[in-house]
């Protein structure tokens, strides 16, 4: 269920960021304003929605408010200064937005499928900014953009599989005795672990 929870949540993270990335045309100071306004009001009233809602779900819902809003302006940034780095903050955004939503989802959730449940959120995390990072480097890059590029996929991977290594392990902390040790042996020699 996380798994494919934090699959969708990557390939919508994904499409949107790609229709942000698509904005050629630089917003106007007025629009601008007006999307900061309009993500306000679009929190005020989804914050409003959160207040019937107790405990998890509460949180939860306030959290995807706050995301929403957050997401919201720093993509009315990005379409306002049109730079690489308001892009990448942009995505950075939703990113981060996701990874809250997606940990505190984990709260629902007791001993280690809570502990796998946050690993793998932080994966995505950590998947996301890496992604994010590669795109902002070529964007950025002029005359080495070659180099630069392999450079920053190259961190990317590293990043990612570091993440997802840890993702494995906490996965064996539900086993015990050589059911673990195994486990654990599988993970380090899958991801290139000593």
């Amino acid at each position: 269920m996380n798994q494919l929870l934090l699959s969708l949540m990557a390939a919508a993270g994904i499409a949107l960021a790609s229709a942000g990335v698509a904005q050629a045309d630089t917003m106007s100071k007025e629009a601008y304003n007006a999307q900061k306004a309009q993500a306000k009001s679009q929190y005020e009233s989804d914050e409003a929605g959160c207040k019937s809602m107790s405990g998890n779900a509460k949180d939860v819902c306030v959290l995807q408010a706050k995301g929403k809003r957050d997401v919201m302006i720093a993509d009315a940034e990005a379409a306002y200064k049109n730079t690489p780095s308001a892009r990448y903050d942009a995505r950075v955004a939703r990113v981060e937005s996701q990874y809250k939503v997606a940990k505190e989802k984990c709260d629902d959730l007791s001993g280690n499928p809570k502990d796998v449940c946050v690993k793998e959120a932080k994966s995505a995390e950590v998947k996301g900014k890496a992604d994010a990072k590669v795109d902002k480097v070529a964007a950025v890059a002029h005359s080495d953009a070659t180099a630069k590029t392999a450079d920053a996929r190259k961190d990317a991977t590293e990043d990612k599989r570091d993440a997802e290594y840890k993702v494995a392990v906490e996965k064996c902390d539900a086993m015990a005795g050589g059911a673990k040790d195994e486990c654990v042996k599988a993970a380090k020699l899958h991801y290139g672990k000593s």
